[in-house]
Parts: structure tokens; C-alpha cells; sequence
């Protein structure tokens, strides 16, 4: 490349192009187009690997970039974003990272060169995208609260290939682009800053960060944070891309105006209205940038999500004829980074406080908590450093008896999941290279590094160096070289001159990254020789100030007190009079908290200290004894007094419940039974408070159902700890009843066989602290009510998703009233409702029934009525409720006499009767097929997430939009929707597994069509079944709605004469199921209990097959009509696939079906596909009496039989 692109974004303001994702889109690939040749037999679904294109359409790829050109972009990026290992592994495609990248880079080269020949003047560079991945170094843990399979080494190394292909490829430029965890990010950069060092090449790295709502990154950061912590790469630019539209972005512009790189944005078209289209146009996304651009404040311009060649021309016209920003000069000043971003200041500005507690070496607590794995307390250590005061956070875990890496590993990544203390920048110390190494790999922000030195020679000093630099850390040079440590000042100076030249010529430091510490060593030792340490320290840091102006100067201060050990009064005032004399020194390792002012030390005792430190006189030592000798022992009660700190208590074992954690928990429960509580007083007190609190954060939608089965899982352990204790306390007890969990017993009634809102009740209650005996399926009442009748039950709850549930769940509570049970009874589920339970069940049951509408409630009334405390209220509120609406009930509702609604049939327009070929089709399904018509927002509904979020579906294969999507969630659902994302994932990984498991067992998803004649006569449907007719009864509106139609389905066939007459219109009974192979799966992972993978299979299993039912309306119908379902709003008599069955023949599709017409496997559907254009959905609702009897004359059964399948319509 002729033109250097640094001089030239000086002069002009740059133009960098826009979304490759948006224009890929547009060429509307199939699954076919993405896998070309080369990937034909692939094993999975390759649609959406933008990247793969590269390969199998390189011309479609080029044609986009001379499209960006031609409209004047400066900067094109290759087709690389996702190209990392990391990412491509959701395909399979791992292993072809380096060939889609090298092809990616040749591709844009090509055009690139061939449009700078074909337009002499214009200058074109080649940006190699290098996208976050679809994982996170700092948030890295899986929706199964396990940490993912992705570490430093992982990620560094999938990047080193994308980038050292897309550097052979021929780039001009590295766009480390849509960061949202800068981690990630530094991954990025340390595999780039190696790769030019390997090639000998300098290739200049621009980074863009995409902010979330509350401007800060995903991974947590401010953005001043954020340049921080990748100004280490001495960029080219720092910028914002993608989350928002220029008008969002722009306000923060300003907070980079002070960086010496240059700033880039390239904002998305807007934002997706609600059909997922961005709403900026080229013209108004150019009126948006015209104020920055013309006020100079950017150095580079361009577009991500949704912008398109022309909204580049747009901008490029302002952008050529703007003024480039003046690139300041670098401010000389250190800025380290956590969460926060914070300014190291020059003396004599304020002392910079480095908490040391965190030590090792220094705090026994520390040690212990370290070697015993209390993390979580250890975190609480440096919690307190902070809130005392520390501005950074030492770390030190050098023990010979410990893992030293890995414990640094493991502390570092534990603070920076607490809030306070991941805010501030981290000291990683350490004397061992390994540990040091290990840490810098888990320091999303800019730290420091304590220490190295010369003292095994200057190759491996540089060596090291120059590591740190690159991981984007500052670091402290101990004053020590080959011939040991530096004790006078000469050699103190000395010896930090020499290491000062080489970090500046050699390792590329900048002076304020340099922090110079010349050894603090102890003095008053009682050797004549230890006499001068303290003025020589103070001496060189003011030396090494004036010879190395920009470096800092830092000393550990409990070194020089070392002689005083365990008199905290003298070790303090010692530290405070060291800090006023040493003019020069900008940081100190200290402990906050004990810091004290020099007016508070005693006059004496403050004058011999300074002897001591200046070494006034070979006598100075002696008189500072003398003087602490004489101390008054009120003086040090005082000082100690005022030493003992409080420390923050550790989490209490409630605490650990609700983080579903049980690291730790076992000290806790032992130190409980051993101050006098019962194994059963900890598991009500203790351990439920931790449960209530989880199923108040569950309810309120702030912790969800993964996080819920973890603290099930704490709960669990915690429980099996105690399991030994509850038992001998039951002997003691001579078997007395009582004094074990709260037992309950769960069951889907007589006929049902849907069990996914069962399973998740089932998880949250023993989350809850209960003692669960899951009866399964299909449960009898007689079976209910004798698992019931075991002593220890306190509670039954019923489930049923099917209408004629109701009834059996009626029949449930007679008969439990009969075998004399007075436990609580709780009904739920989607047939439920609270207005049945109170007018249908309660009644049968003189004990309480309670209706709840969700897992999250139950356990909250529950809890209620077993506490005799809250027992009366709850119960009072719940009779209370229930005698309100019987009341409501009891007041007349305005209904329409059946022939009054009959009169008041809708007046259709005439329409052309459906012709479709009779006959029967089967389709089979691959899971492949079946994808794009998965409808995810009752599969997020199922697993108790906002059914909104479901849009995360709509993002695949785009990483700019993946965090986009996250990003632009509003803060209050973020963390739902971070979980929705893993969990999306992860349902995406399960249909994987689900399709091998079709493929190797030869089964697939089936669904069956019969088409058949079809005509209406009266209210009823009747279809040809071949010999005999088939007829199909239905409802029609009766509550009055004035000058509303009422409608029943048979007002969309095309009317018969009779039932035994010509049948002139068309319909088609269908049903469709998952088949028994996923069936398998499911109850295989039931079996082994696995409640997660089983809770998943079925979840997916319902959404597949309703993605096959909409399938197949598409194949036979092109869509045209409605396909009411069997048992629903509109076709609310279940036992109607008595009926079908007669058509369909349900068991050579694979289903069975019960006596009240559930059917099996669960994840299966039926209805009629009605072909008529006017049809549409609608509820039944409310019926009359007379309704009823002439609807059960119609079924050919009793009006009371007929009542089980309609359930509580009937207005009696």
C-alpha cells in the first residue's frame, strides 16, 4: 500500500464501509446456496454462516465490496468476522478457520488492488474483521452453571490463526470490532502484537467497542475503562460500532476527544422496528453524523448493522468534504483500568493506595481462607481493602503448599464477578513468572504487574517486559539486578537508571507505564549496616522523580516497619511519618485502613522515628526503643482498640443457597450443628431462608429456572450433608413423625400425559425445600391417594394441560375428601384456572384448594400454610377469594338461547369451495427441515423467560447482531436476556443432538393429511371417512355480545343438505407428532435424572412439533385457512379425536391415545385444516344448559359425560 493510512486519516476523514451481514441477507441464499459443492453432505445446517461464503460464493463476496467502493468507502473489511475457530465450531467448521480467513483477505485484496488500477487516485485499504466470538472470557459460564470449555489459551490461539491468514492474506489493517468483553478483545490484540513480531510486519489494529444502554460494555466497563485497557495497542483508532444508531452514539464522542489515536464510528442504520427492518434511511443516517463530521471530531466514518451501499455514498459525501479530527498527543499519565477507570497521579498530587491484604505472605486470614477454598470470603477481604480506601488491589498467592497459577487463576476471576471488587485495577504479585503469566490472562482491565527485575539478566528481563506490555499491564522494577538488591542509594539509582533505558529503548514502555520501586527494607534491626535504608529509599525516589520524569516511584510500606511486628501503634505512625518525609513517592502497598496521620503520633515517638529514617545518628535506633518502651499502656489499649476491625461476615450458608453454591457450605453447617441446632432447625431455618429468597427472586424475574435448579442442587447437597444428622435425631426421637422435609406428592391426572409444567413444579418445590415424590403421568386417583396417605405428606398437587383434566382433577379431590385426607390440595396447570378451582373443586374438598397460575407461586403458599404462624391467613384470603367468585358466578351472565345464536351465524361471502385431491399424504421430517418455522417464544414462555425475547432467534449468524440484540435490551431485562441468549444456545445444541439421534435410529417427525369431502349441516362438520361419514360436533358462541356474530367452526364448510348428502367443500384431519426416538430421549434423561436435559428435550419436542404442523399447512395449503386444533379455544372437545381416528388411524403415525383422548408422545398435535379464506380463530367461551344437551345428543353421549370434555363452560 502506497499511501500510509495513519498520514492519511490526519488529512481527511476516512470512510470505512458498511454491514456485509445486511447485504448478504439481501441475497436471499438458501441452505443450499451457503453450503455450495464444497459443504453439500455437510452433517448440519451451514444457512447463516455468512463467513462459509468465502468459500463456496467468493464472487457474491467481491461483488459486495466493489459495491462499498463504488460508493466510496476508504476501508473495506473482509468477510471475517465470525472467523475464528471459536465461532465457526457452532457449524463444524473449526478446522477451515485459516482457509476462510486467507480467502476472506485474498478476496478483498483482489478488489481492493484491481479498483485502486481501474480508479487512479483513490486509495483503498483492506481491514481484516475480527469479530468478539459468540463466547466471553469474563462471563464465561454455560446456561448449565458450568464454566464453558473456552480459556485464554482457546481464544488467543483461535485468534493468532484468524489473524496470522488474514495477515497473509494481505491486509493493511486489523478491526478488532464489536467488542463486548474486553477480555476478548486483549485476546485479540496480544495474538496480533505476536503475529507482527513473527512476521516482521507492522500492521496498525483499530478497535471498536459497542456500548450497552447504561454506556458501559456487556463485559461490564466504562468506556474510559475500556480505552484503558486496550490503549496498550497503541491503536490506530478506538471507536463505537453496532447497539445503536449514530443519534445514540454520538454523545459519547466526546468522552474520547482527549485519546491520542484516532476515533472511529460506524454506527447501524437505527434501530429494527417491529418487523425487524432498521429505520434509518441513507439520508437521515447522514443528517445524524453531518454535526460531528463537520465539527471535526472523527477520524473514520462508516456503517454496521443494516446499512447498505447507499448509506455509505450518503455519508462518504460529507465525510470527504469534512474536517479530520487533530490527533492529541499522548498525556504522559498512567491510566489503569477495572470496571473504572482511575489516574494514577504524580507526586506530590495525593497518595495512590495499593491494598495489600490480599497477601499471603502478609495476612495469615488470607492464607487460610486461600489454602481451605473460601473464595468468597477472601473476595470479602478485598471488598474491605476498597471500601477503606484501595485504589488497587494487591494479590498475592505465593505459598509453597498452594497451585500458586491456578489460585491466581481462580481469585482473580472471583473478584471480578463482585461489583466493588471488580471495579478497581488489580496489582497481580507474584515472584513467580508462571503465577504472573497465569494471572495477566484473567485481568479484563489494565493492571500492574509486581514485579521483575534484572536479577536474572537483561534477556530474561526484556523478555518479560515485553510480555506484560503486550497483555496491556504496567509494571513495578524492583531495584535488584544480577549482583542482588540495591540497598544504597547510589545503587538504588543506578540500577533503575539501567532498567528505565531498556524498558524505553527495547520493550517499547511508555515512562508513566513504569513503576520503580527501590526497595523499602526494614530498619531499627539493630544492625549498624540496615542503619541508612530508609533516607537511601527516600533519597533515590526523589532522584529517580527528577532523572525519569514521568515514571512512578511505589514502595511496600510493612517491610519497613518489620522490626515492630505485632506493635500495630509504632508500625503505623512508622508508615506515616515514612509517607511524609518520602517527597517522590506517588504509590504505596498499604494497608487503608491502618493509615494514620503524622499529628496523631505522639511528639517523642514521632521525632525518633524520623531520626531513624533519616539516620540522624548512630544512636537513632536505640532511642526509638527507649521511647516505645515507655509508652503508656493506655496509649497502645487504645491503638489496639482501635485496630480490631470488624471483618465482613463470610456468606451465610442462605446466601450460598441462593449463588447455588456449596463450596464452603459444609463448614458452615458443621459450625451450626455444632453451636446446638438440630440437623432439622438448620434446613428450616437456615437453609429454607435461602429457598424463600430464591422463590422471591424467582418470582419477581430476577433469577430463572437454570439458576433455580443450581440452588436446588446446593440445596440438595446441603441436605445430603445433613441427611447422617437427621436420621440419628429421628432414632432419638424413637421414629416420631416429623422432623424431616415437608414431603409432596406431584401428579398429571387420569388421562394426560403432558408433564413439562409438572417437571419445572417439581424442580422449583424441591428447590423449596421439599421432599418431592413425582408420581409421573397418567396418575390414577386411587394411586394419588394412597402415595398420599403415607405419613409425612403434607401436600398433593395435580397437573393437567387437557380440558377433560378438570374433571378427573374434580373426581381427585371427591375422592380425597372421601378417604378422610386433610392435607392442602394445589391444582395448576394449563387447563386450570382459578375460577374452575373454586367453583368446581373446592367445594369437593373440605380442606384447603389453591389454584396457582405458576411454579413460582406454589411454593410461596405453601410454605404459608405449613408455617402455623401464616396457616390461618392464607387460608382465610384463599376462602375469601374462591367465595367470591362462586358469587360472581352465581350473578347471571347474559346469555343468547341456542336458537338465538344460531340466528346469529356470521353472513359470509360466498367463496370458492377448496379442491384439493382427496386422499391420504404422510411427510417426514428431518429436524433440519423444521428450524426456521420454530416458534421460540412459547418454548421461552415454557422455561419461565419473557416470551418477547424469543427475537434472539432472529439474529442468527450475526455476531454485530447478537451483541447488538443484548445491547440494545433495556438494563432491567439484560440479564434475562443474557439468559435467554445461553439458553438459546443451548437449544440449539440439543436439536443437534436430537437430530443424530433420528438419524442414527432411522426415525424422523411425522405428519399425516387425509383429505376428505367435507360439508357443515346445522352446527356440525361432517367429513367422508371412506365407507361411513364422519361427524364432528361443534360449539357456538352463546354469551351475547350484541350486534357480534357467534360463531361456530362449521360456519367455514361450505353447507350440506343433510349429513347423509353432498358434501361440496374440502377439509383435511391431520396429525402430526415427534415421534417415539425423541420420546425416548426424554424419558431417558428423565430416568437418569438429568431434569434439565429432559425438561429441554420435551421443550424443543413441543416446539417441533408445532414447526411441523405449520410445515405441513404450508405444503398442502400454501397457508390458505386455519387449522384449529383438537382440544383448544375453538375445537374445545377433547374426546373429537375419537373422531378423527376414524380418518387418520392415529396408531399408524405412531400415536396413542388415552381414554379421555390425550395423546402420546406428548409433543404431538390434530385438527382440521379449513381451506376457507374467511375462516379465522376465535374462543367458544361460556355455554348454556341447553347447549349442552343438544351438543351431547349430537356426541351420541349423556350431557354429564359430554360436561368432562367441555369442562366448566356450562353456565348452570
Amino acid at each position: 500500500m502506497a499511501v500510509d493510512i495513519s498520514r492519511a486519516m490526519a488529512q481527511r476523514t476516512l470512510v470505512l464501509d458498511g454491514a456485509m451481514g445486511t447485504m448478504i441477507q439481501k441475497l436471499g441464499l438458501t441452505e443450499d446456496g451457503f453450503r455450495g459443492d464444497m459443504f453439500s453432505s455437510w452433517h448440519c445446517n451451514l444457512a447463516g454462516c455468512n463467513d462459509l461464503l468465502n468459500l463456496t460464493r467468493p464472487s457474491d463476496i467481491a461483488a459486495i465490496h466493489r459495491s462499498y467502493m463504488e460508493a466510496g468507502a476508504d476501508i473495506i473489511e473482509t468477510n471475517t468476522f465470525n472467523s475464528t475457530s471459536v465461532s465457526l465450531s457452532d457449524y463444524g467448521l473449526g478446522a477451515y478457520a485459516s482457509q476462510i480467513n486467507l480467502e476472506g483477505a485474498r478476496i478483498a485484496r483482489t478488489e481492493a488492488d484491481a479498483f485502486m488500477q481501474s480508479n487512479p487516485g483513490r486509495t483503498v485499504w483492506v481491514a481484516g474483521s475480527v469479530g468478539p466470538t459468540n463466547k466471553s472470557l469474563s462471563m464465561a459460564a454455560s446456561l448449565a452453571g458450568e464454566r464453558e470449555a473456552l480459556t485464554w489459551d482457546v481464544l488467543y490461539n483461535a485468534y493468532r490463526d484468524q489473524i496470522s491468514a488474514l495477515v497473509n492474506g494481505g491486509v493493511d489493517v486489523l478491526l478488532i470490532e464489536t467488542v463486548f468483553d474486553t477480555l476478548n478483545a486483549k485476546a485479540a490484540i496480544k495474538a496480533a502484537l505476536d503475529i507482527m513480531d513473527l512476521s516482521g510486519r507492522d500492521v496498525p489494529i483499530m478497535v471498536s467497542v459497542t456500548l450497552t444502554e447504561n454506556g458501559r460494555t456487556l463485559s461490564g466497563q466504562t468506556l474510559e475503562a475500556f480505552v484503558a485497557s486496550v490503549a496498550h495497542a497503541r491503536p490506530l483508532s478506538v471507536g463505537l460500532n453496532c447497539g445503536f444508531g449514530a443519534d445514540r452514539l454520538i454523545p459519547y464522542i466526546d468522552m474520547l476527544a482527549s485519546m491520542p489515536f484516532g476515533i472511529s464510528m460506524h454506527p447501524n442504520a437505527g434501530l429494527p422496528d417491529r418487523l425487524g427492518q432498521y429505520d434509518c434511511t441513507p439520508q437521515s443516517m447522514a443528517e445524524s453524523l453531518a454535526p460531528v463530521l463537520a465539527a471535526g471530531k472523527l477520524n473514520i466514518v462508516g456503517g454496521c448493522c443494516g446499512t447498505t451501499p447507499c448509506h455509505i455514498r450518503a455519508i462518504a459525501e460529507l465525510a470527504h468534504v469534512s474536517p479530520s479530527r487533530p490527533i492529541p498527543c499522548d498525556d504522559g499519565g498512567m491510566h489503569l483500568s477495572g470496571l473504572e477507570a482511575v489516574t494514577v497521579p504524580q507526586y506530590p498530587d495525593s497518595l495512590f493506595k495499593v491494598g495489600e491484604r490480599c497477601n499471603v505472605a502478609g495476612s495469615r486470614k488470607f492464607l487460610r481462607l486461600i489454602k481451605e477454598g473460601k473464595i468468597d470470603e477472601a473476595v470479602d477481604i478485598a471488598r474491605s481493602q476498597i471500601l477503606a480506601g484501595a485504589q488497587v488491589v494487591d494479590v498475592n498467592v505465593d505459598d509453597a503448599m498452594l497451585d500458586a497459577p491456578a489460585e491466581m487463576a481462580r481469585f482473580l476471576d472471583a473478584l471480578a464477578s463482585d461489583a466493588v471488587a471488580a471495579s478497581v485495577p488489580v496489582m497481580i504479585d507474584s515472584s513467580s513468572w508462571d503465577v504472573v503469566s497465569a494471572g495477566l490472562c484473567h485481568l479484563q482491565g489494565h493492571g500492574i504487574v509486581n514485579s521483575i527485575s534484572l536479577k536474572d539478566g537483561e534477556d530474561e528481563f526484556l523478555r518479560r517486559a515485553r510480555h506484560i506490555r503486550s497483555m496491556g499491564a504496567s509494571v513495578v522494577i524492583m531495584a535488584m539486578d544480577e549482583t542482588g538488591q540495591a540497598d544504597t542509594f547510589q545503587r538504588k539509582v543506578d540500577v533503575v537508571r539501567r532498567s528505565y533505558r531498556l524498558l524505553m529503548d527495547k520493550a517499547g514502555f511508555r515512562p508513566a507505564d513504569m513503576i520503580f520501586d527501590p526497595n523499602v527494607l526494614a530498619v531499627a534491626t539493630g544492625v549498624d549496616a540496615h542503619n541508612g535504608y530508609g533516607k537511601a529509599f527516600i533519597d533515590a525516589a526523589r532522584e529517580i522523580k527528577e532523572l525519569m520524569p514521568g515514571v512512578h516511584v511505589s514502595g511496600g510500606l510493612s517491610n519497613l516497619s518489620f522490626s515492630f511486628r505485632g506493635n500495630n501503634f509504632v508500625r503505623e505512625a512508622m508508615h506515616a511519618e515514612f509517607l511524609s518525609l518520602a517527597s517522590g513517592l506517588d504509590m504505596a502497598i498499604v494497608n487503608p485502613s491502618s493509615l494514620v496521620g503524622v499529628d496523631s503520633i505522639p511528639s517523642g515517638l514521632r521525632h525518633a522515628i524520623r531520626d531513624v529514617l533519616l539516620d540522624s545518628d548512630r544512636g537513632a535506633p536505640a532511642r526509638l526503643l527507649d521511647v516505645v518502651a515507655a509508652l503508656q499502656p493506655d496509649v497502645m489499649a487504645d491503638s489496639k482498640a482501635s485496630a480490631g476491625r470488624k471483618p465482613e461476615a463470610r456468606p451465610t450458608v442462605s446466601e450460598m443457597i441462593v449463588r447455588g453454591r456449596h463450596e464452603g457450605i459444609e463448614e458452615s453447617l458443621q459450625e451450626a450443628i455444632s453451636s446446638g441446632m438440630t440437623a432439622m432447625e438448620i434446613v428450616e431455618k437456615l437453609l429454607m431462608e435461602g429457598m424463600n429468597e430464591v422463590g422471591r427472586l424467582f418470582a419477581d424475574g430476577r433469577m430463572f429456572l437454570p439458576q433455580v435448579v443450581k440452588s436446588a442442587q446446593a440445596m440438595k447437597y446441603a441436605v445430603g450433608w445433613l441427611a447422617p444428622y437427621i436420621e440419628a435425631e429421628r432414632e432419638s426421637r424413637d421414629n416420631a413423625p416429623g422432623g424431616s422435609l415437608p414431603k409432596a406428592v406431584i401428579a398429571t391426572v387420569k388421562g394426560d400425559v403432558h408433564d413439562i409444567g409438572k417437571n419445572i413444579v417439581s424442580i422449583i418445590l424441591r428447590c423449596n425445600g421439599f421432599d418431592v415424590e413425582d408420581l409421573g403421568v397418567m396418575v390414577s386417583a386411587e394411586r394419588i391417594i394412597a402415595s398420599a396417605s403415607v405419613p409425612g405428606v403434607k401436600m398433593v398437587c395435580l397437573s393437567g394441560l387437557i380440558t377433560p383434566s378438570l374433571a378427573e382433577m374434580a373426581h381427585v379431590a371427591s375422592q380425597m375428601e372421601k378417604a378422610g385426607l386433610h392435607m392442602p390440595l394445589f391444582v395448576g396447570g394449563a387447563a386450570a384456572s382459578e375460577l374452575h378451582t373454586a367453583v368446581k373443586i373446592a367445594p369437593l374438598y373440605s380442606s384447603p384448594v389453591f389454584y396457582t397460575h405458576d411454579a413460582a407461586t406454589l411454593p410461596v403458599v405453601a410454605r404459608s400454610w405449613l408455617n402455623p404462624a401464616t396457616r390461618f391467613e392464607v387460608v382465610r384470603e384463599n376462602t375469601s377469594r374462591q367465595e367470591s367468585l362462586r358469587e360472581s358466578m352465581a350473578r347471571p351472565i347474559k346469555m343468547l338461547s341456542l336458537p338465538q345464536a344460531d340466528s346469529k351465524r356470521p353472513e359470509g361471502r360466498p367463496w370458492e369451495y377448496a379442491a384439493y385431491p382427496h386422499g391420504v399424504s404422510d411427510f417426514y421430517y428431518r429436524i433440519a427441515d423444521l428450524r426456521r418455522y420454530i416458534n421460540w417464544r412459547p418454548f421461552f414462555i415454557a422455561w419461565k423467560l419473557d416470551g418477547s425475547l424469543a427475537s434472539v432467534a432472529d439474529v442468527q449468524g450475526c455476531g454485530h447482531c447478537m451483541a447488538q440484540w443484548l445491547a440494545g435490551m433495556p438494563e432491567h431485562k439484560r440479564a434475562k436476556a443474557a439468559e435467554a441468549m445461553q439458553l438459546y444456545k443451548e437449544a440449539g445444541r440439543a436439536l443437534d443432538r436430537l437430530e443424530a439421534c433420528l438419524e442414527e435410529a432411522g426415525g424422523s417427525i411425522r405428519a399425516r393429511v387425509v383429505f376428505v369431502a367435507a360439508g357443515s349441516c346445522g352446527n356440525d362438520i361432517v367429513l367422508s371417512g371412506g365407507a361411513e361419514r364422519v361427524v364432528m360436533p361443534t360449539l357456538r358462541q352463546q354469551e351475547d355480545c350484541k350486534a357480534e356474530p357467534r360463531l361456530a367452526m362449521s360456519d367455514f364448510i361450505g353447507a350440506a343438505e343433510a349429513h347423509d348428502g353432498f358434501l361440496p367443500d374440502t377439509a383435511a384431519v391431520f396429525a402430526v407428532t415427534a415421534g417415539g426416538c425423541i420420546q425416548s430421549e426424554i424419558e431417558d434423561a428423565r430416568n437418569s435424572g438429568d431434569e434439565y436435559r429432559s425438561l429441554l428435550y420435551q421443550s424443543l419436542a413441543d416446539r417441533l412439533a408445532e414447526a411441523a404442523t405449520e410445515l405441513t399447512h404450508q405444503r398442502v395449503s400454501a397457508g390458505l385457512g386455519i387449522r384449529p386444533a383438537i382440544g383448544y379455544q375453538s375445537l374445545p372437545d377433547q374426546s373429537l379425536v375419537f373422531e378423527a381416528d376414524k380418518i387418520l388411524g392415529y396408531g399408524d403415525v405412531g400415536i396413542t391415545l388415552t381414554d379421555t383422548g390425550a395423546m402420546y408422545p406428548q409433543a404431538s398435535t390434530t385438527g382440521i385444516m379449513i381451506f376457507n379464506p374467511d375462516a379465522r380463530y376465535f374462543s367458544v367461551g361460556r355455554i348454556g344448559k341447553d347447549q349442552l344437551a343438544d351438543y351431547a345428543a349430537r356426541r351420541g353421549m349423556t350431557p354429564e359425560n359430554a360436561r368432562r370434555f367441555i369442562g366448566s363452560r356450562v353456565v348452570d
